[in-house]
Formats: C-alpha cells, structure tokens, sequence
C-alpha cells in the first residue's frame, strides 16, 4: 500500500460520509427552514418548536434512507477487505 492509495482510500471515505449523512443534513435543513418562517410569521419563540420537528425529521429520514446508506457502507468495507485481502494474499 503506497500513499496515493491511502490517499485516494480517505477521499473515498469523506465522500462516503458526505453521501449517506446528505439525506438526514438535507432534511433537516428544509424543515429548520420552515419552523423559522413560522415561528418569524406567528412570533412565536418557543424553542421546542425548533427543536422537535427537525429532530423527527431527521429520525423518519433515517427510516426512509437507512437500507441505501447501510448497503453504500457494506459496498464500502466489503471494497475495502477485498483491497486488504488482495495486498495480503
């Protein structure tokens, strides 16, 4: 294993985590939107308000996506143990 394939292997890496977390982020993102326009067309403060539906947003996202994510994570460490496997035997 040389530098440029540790190198290569970590971007993958970042890469990865960008990917699988972009559907939760992402999520939650649009639903923070929402609630702040709400809350600055109500001027309701509450800071549950805030709180709690990003929250929810990003659990019913993680039941909607967790299959795709744990098979990119499977794809990955099974590339991985395969790289492994091919540099030991």
């Amino acid at each position: 294993m040389n530098a440029e394939f540790i190198i290569g292997l970590a971007g993958q890496a970042v890469y990865l985590v960008l990917q699988t977390s972009a559907p939760m982020l992402v999520l939650g993102l649009v639903v923070g939107l929402i609630v702040s326009i709400f809350q600055a067309t109500t001027q309701i403060q509450e800071q549950t308000l805030a709180f709690v539906p990003k929250i929810v947003a990003v659990l019913l996202a993680l039941l909607l996506f967790g299959p795709w994510i744990i098979t990119k994570l499977v794809d990955f460490t099974s590339q991985i143990l395969g790289n492994l496997y091919m540099y030991i035997g």
